[in-house]
């Protein structure tokens, strides 16, 4: 039994999560301060049932003090990462990509949604102590191979349970010198492999991040034993890594890039809790500037956060997606999840920087969705088929 540091739930869950408190007569946050409520999937609300869960969310939060992240405030995992984690943490949130924070050296894992309620209410929660993979990375990235290359490669490599309620601990001298970006996108697709947790110790790069979201005082150092025992451990290069695709209908399904080019697209979306960060759309916009979308193609562009879309906004990259002939929405999940905008036609196929391809994912089971990096999401737009990004860099 531990004790829970901050919980979280979004529009999708924590209505259940509420109504099971109701019914137990709990009522209830143990601490309203690191308890968020996040509308994200579908924000702004696409249908009236939606709507409805979200009044769930908003009055709760006026009853019991706990935070709420309302519509256009971002994606619940990007915005856990900005203002609530810290290094040390125990976050169990209602979303299985709450792994996200465990880039921050935080214990940060999905759980349902009766188990998150009870956590909210009563400050505590079970675990089984997972074993470890260790997850050992060198080498430099070659050029148009990303973080998101080298995690599909992972999850590939292990498969989709593979790594069932174990904790991925992601290190080694390239995880050393990764951005927190790319951390990040790590650490949001271990629950792809099964894992319980994905891991990266806090180092001065943690430390950077934190002062620059204006928490410096939260930085603490979390990092592995020099003496501990892991269950498996793999080693890999990045240097001799090439562009990876997952093609439908299961993450693990892995293949290069080069392997499946050719395959006409409809839609390409950048975004989402795994590749909708600063520093993913700046890739894009990098490859997409001066350029067109392919005619045959939808382009859609979803910041994960409001501080994302204001930095972006800044720096000029929302204009070159404008005028690349992208759709810019607001922040948050967009068109992930199938609940919101971009929803797919039958037989269409997507190409994303999100973290899932699951049959029906996106709104409709007779849609197609390949998992790709930022750049090749890029390049596939302009050229209206999945192309290899290194044709462009």
């Amino acid at each position: 039994i531990a004790g829970v540091d901050v919980v979280a739930v979004q529009d999708g869950t924590g209505p259940l999560a509420i109504q099971q408190l109701q019914k137990l007569g709990m009522e209830k946050v143990f601490n309203p301060e690191k308890s968020i409520l996040f509308i994200d999937h579908a924000a702004p609300s696409s249908r009236a049932e939606l709507s409805n869960a979200h009044q769930i969310l908003r009055e709760f939060s006026k009853k019991t003090g706990a935070v709420l992240s309302e519509i256009n405030e971002g994606v619940c995992h990007q915005r856990l990462i900005e203002s609530f984690v810290k290094p040390g943490d125990i976050l169990v949130g209602a979303d299985s990509h709450t792994c996200t924070s465990g880039a921050l050296g935080a214990f940060a894992t999905g759980m349902g949604s009766t188990d998150i309620a009870i956590a909210m209410a009563t400050g505590k929660t079970w675990f089984r102590v997972p074993e470890t993979f260790k997850i050992e990375v060198t080498g430099d990235f070659p050029k148009g191979v990303y973080p998101k290359d080298l995690i599909l490669h992972i999850i590939g490599l292990i498969g989709a349970d593979g790594a069932t309620y174990k904790a991925l601990e992601f290190c080694g001298l390239t995880i050393e010198k990764m951005t927190m970006s790319g951390r990040f996108t790590l650490s949001n697709m271990a629950v792809e492999a099964g894992a319980k947790v994905g891991l990266i110790a806090s180092d001065d790069t943690t430390g950077e991040f934190l002062k620059e979201e204006g928490r410096e005082e939260d930085f603490s150092l979390i990092k592995a034993d020099e003496d501990a025992e892991y269950e498996q451990i793999y080693q890999i290069d990045v240097s001799v890594l090439e562009p990876v695709i997952s093609i439908p209908h299961t993450v693990d399904n892995t293949r290069l890039v080069k392997e499946v080019e050719g395959t006409k697209v409809d839609q390409v979306f950048i975004g989402t809790c795994t590749n909708g960060r600063l520093e993913d759309l700046r890739i894009a916009a990098e490859i997409l500037k001066n350029k067109k979308r392919h005619p045959d193609v939808r382009l859609i562009v979803t910041p994960a956060s409001r501080k994302i879309y204001l930095e972006a906004s800044r720096e000029g990259l929302l204009e070159i997606f404008a005028e690349a002939g992208a759709s810019v929405t607001a922040p948050g999940c967009g068109a992930c999840v199938g609940i919101h905008g971009g929803i797919l036609g039958d037989g269409e196929i997507c190409v994303a920087t999100q973290n899932r391809n699951f049959e029906g994912r996106m709104g409709n089971p007779k849609g197609f969705i390949y998992l790709v990096s930022p750049a090749t999401a890029a390049v596939t737009a302009i050229k209206g088929e999945i192309t290899d990004p290194r044709e462009f860099l």
